[in-house]
């Protein structure tokens, strides 16, 4: 198994790409905390899977991430890799019509997560060294109309995933993204507009050679490998799992 016996935190994990990433993981082996804000979902996914444990987390909240933290290392005896899943995307609309607390949102739960979770879980993880994946977005690299905020916060996340690579390095802890196309989760709507029709989804597929949209599964494969010791010479890459979206 790839992930054995690794203690995993994987946050935003009780949908989407964060369910299927430790989905993922534990089929690989990995002890995993399930975090998530949402109980209910977060509840479902953990009872799920084997030996995992699910961890009520606001991410934007220091002393919830660091009580995180801590349940890893209560329960798993130590903290090997953090996936920085949780996120949220700002409906498409002109840059000018994004509301104030929804700009500060976007970046409290985009970018300020990953400066939270660095404060807290870094210095357990630096004790064996280990793995953190943050999750990017295509729209980091090619941005799409009406999406400006959104965009920019992506764009801190790769800017954020190469610096941190280059500053922990000398600590044996590897940091990479996986930038994910547009994919079919509940995030789709907000992508959309509000309004989720076959003529919208149909203008989304366009833009995507591979012709559809990223699946949970793809965006787990990716972060498993980044997660693996098959990559343990790879640090500050941020994979794009787009179907050439950004070529």
């Amino acid at each position: 198994m790839r992930l054995a016996g690794k203690a995993t935190i994987i946050t935003g994990s009780g949908s989407g790409f964060g369910e299927e990433i430790a989905r993922r993981f534990v089929e690989e082996g990995a002890k995993v905390i399930i975090a998530d804000i949402n109980e209910e979902k977060g509840k479902r996914v953990a009872s799920s899977l084997e030996g995992a444990v699910f961890c009520k987390v606001d991410v934007t909240n220091s002393l919830q991430v660091r009580t995180m933290v801590q349940t890893c290392v209560d329960e798993f005896s130590g903290l090997d890799i953090l996936v920085n899943n949780a996120g949220i995307v700002q409906r498409s609309m002109p840059m000018q019509d994004v509301l104030e607390e929804d700009f500060d949102k976007i970046f409290a739960v985009n970018v300020k997560s990953i400066y939270l979770s660095a404060l807290h879980a870094v210095p357990v993880i630096k004790e064996k060294g280990g793995v953190i994946i943050n999750m990017g977005s295509t729209g980091a690299i090619r941005p799409r109309p009406g999406m400006a905020w959104y965009n920019a916060s992506k764009g801190a996340v790769v800017a954020l995933t190469k610096s941190m690579a280059a500053e922990l390095a000398p600590d044996k802890i590897r940091v990479n993204a996986v930038n994910p196309a547009v994919s079919d989760t509940a995030m789709l709507l907000d992508v959309l507009g509000g309004e989720d029709t076959p003529e919208g989804r149909a203008k989304l597929i366009l833009s995507i050679p591979m012709g559809r949209m990223a699946s949970p599964k793809d965006v787990a494969n990716a972060a498993l490998y980044l997660a693996s010791d098959e990559a343990e010479f790879i640090t500050g890459v941020c994979m794009e799992v787009d179907g050439g979206r950004c070529i």
